[in-house]
């Protein structure tokens, strides 16, 4: 532990339990993706990632979380997070975002995606790739032992880049504040916060042994949002679509693994010069 937040190190040994988790959970995902088909109800999805998990021998993280009640949180257009599973069904276009969790011997893994169901329409599909780069900006930015806000001003950058580029027919993405990315270890939720925007407090430095779940909420409108009478699911004000994209990062000595994607992070890590730790050799 170090700093007045109390983060948790990890060792590397920890860290591969954490790899464990993150490949179930990546592999959840994967599996949920596949069935996010028109006429599928987002409960049908929460079964196919329970089933995933279970039968890997971990448990989710997110069912009975604070009294939360299913395995995923599905959040569909202008939901930006926490959806809870039910009888809705998904159309042609809808954009879904798919936020999973689970629990291998105490360690977690925490991943989201965003997909269009079907058929995109242009802005949406900028949208979730959007979304995604910046998610891999954000990621890459903690190579080199910065300050925490680089994650913040590179996330940031990356979507301020698209929309500069044509995304979004030029008019600005908003970026949701309220949530944020976090530490992720023995519990789903630790310190440090993990900004998804630039402030002028710099954080605290990133050392090895931290782990960390980044994950950007990129709007095609007003970043305002408020929480339904669930008290759960968090919407747009103004009814405009969202996507959701979300990491499970370890920092280490020699460079990053990414506990959540299937290669480690290795594509698009190397992609942006940043080197993938030895210890992803060890899986």
């Amino acid at each position: 532990m170090f700093g007045r937040e109390r983060i948790e190190l990890k060792t590397p040994e920890q860290v591969l339990v954490m790899r464990r988790a993150g490949l179930v959970v990546a592999e959840a995902l994967r599996a949920t993706v596949a069935a996010a088909v028109p006429g599928a109800t987002t409960a049908d999805l929460d079964a196919v990632a329970a089933e995933v998990i279970r039968s890997r021998g971990a448990t989710p993280s997110f069912l009975g979380y604070h009294g939360y009640p299913a395995t995923l949180c599905v959040s569909v257009d202008e939901e930006v997070v926490h959806g809870i599973p039910g009888g809705r069904r998904l159309v042609e276009g809808d954009v879904v975002s798919i936020d999973c969790g689970a629990v291998v011997d105490g360690w977690h893994g925490d991943s989201a995606v965003s997909v269009v169901v079907g058929a995109a329409d242009p802005l949406d599909a900028e949208l979730v790739e959007t979304t995604r780069q910046a998610l891999w900006a954000g990621i890459a930015a903690l190579h080199g032992e910065p300050r925490l806000g680089a994650v913040g001003e590179a996330v940031e950058d990356a979507v301020e880049h698209a929309v500069g580029q044509g995304a979004n027919g030029g008019v600005p993405y908003g970026l949701v504040e309220e949530y944020t990315g976090h530490g992720i270890g023995t519990a789903m939720h630790q310190p440090p916060d993990v900004l998804n925007y630039r402030t002028r407090d710099r954080g605290p430095r990133v050392r090895p042994g931290m782990c960390l779940a980044v994950e950007p909420m990129v709007v095609r409108g007003s970043a305002a949002v408020h929480e339904l009478a669930d008290e759960w699911t968090v919407v747009t004000d103004d009814g405009s679509r969202a996507a959701h994209w979300e990491h499970t990062v370890a920092v280490l000595d020699d460079g990053l693994w990414v506990l959540t994607a299937a290669d480690g992070g290795r594509a698009e890590l190397e992609a942006r010069g940043v080197p993938v730790s030895a210890l992803a050799d060890r899986t």
